[in-house]
């Protein structure tokens, strides 16, 4: 069974802004299907395209089956089934041996930056770079899905 544990944190904006970072990636994301429990997702990046099925999060886990698929077929999903869409730029960056993946949100989500780390069990520890704050794993408001439909700039 395809299994991802990630947990969720917001960033400090400031010393995100001075972060000597690597180039990001655009990435363009949409919804074929968006559920409480399961979510269809469609991923282009300027070279690939991504479908991935998720399954209802418990705690900072959820099963996840993710495939690679050519970045035509993606747009050509993303152009004609998508529900909901979001764009964003991803910056990779490790730190003490562990990858996070900084998404800065973009559009209707302009102004949120979130950064995500995946274990290998919800048990697992690892350090946590100064520029990352609260940790928002729990809070729906923030599953990618969800800000597709509520985006950041309608929060009060």
């Amino acid at each position: 069974m395809g299994k991802e544990i990630e947990r969720k944190f917001l960033i400090d904006q400031q010393k995100w802004d001075n972060l000597n970072k690597p180039e990001g990636k655009l990435f363009r994301q949409g919804y074929l299907l968006t559920y409480k429990d399961k979510t269809i997702r469609v991923r282009a990046t300027e070279t690939k395209g991504f479908l991935t099925i998720k399954g209802q999060t418990i705690g900072a886990t959820r099963m996840e089956y993710e495939y690679e698929i050519p970045v035509d077929e993606a747009t050509e999903l993303l152009n004609n089934f998508s529900q909901s869409e979001l764009s964003k730029t991803r910056y990779e960056i490790t730190f003490n041996g562990k990858l996070w993946e900084v998404d800065v949100f973009s559009g209707d989500n302009e102004g949120l930056i979130v950064a995500e780390i995946e274990l290998e069990s919800e048990e697992e520890t690892f350090d946590l770079p100064d520029w990352v704050s609260t940790e928002v794993t729990e809070e729906a408001k923030y599953y990618n899905s969800n800000l597709t439909v509520k985006p950041f700039k309608d929060w009060v």
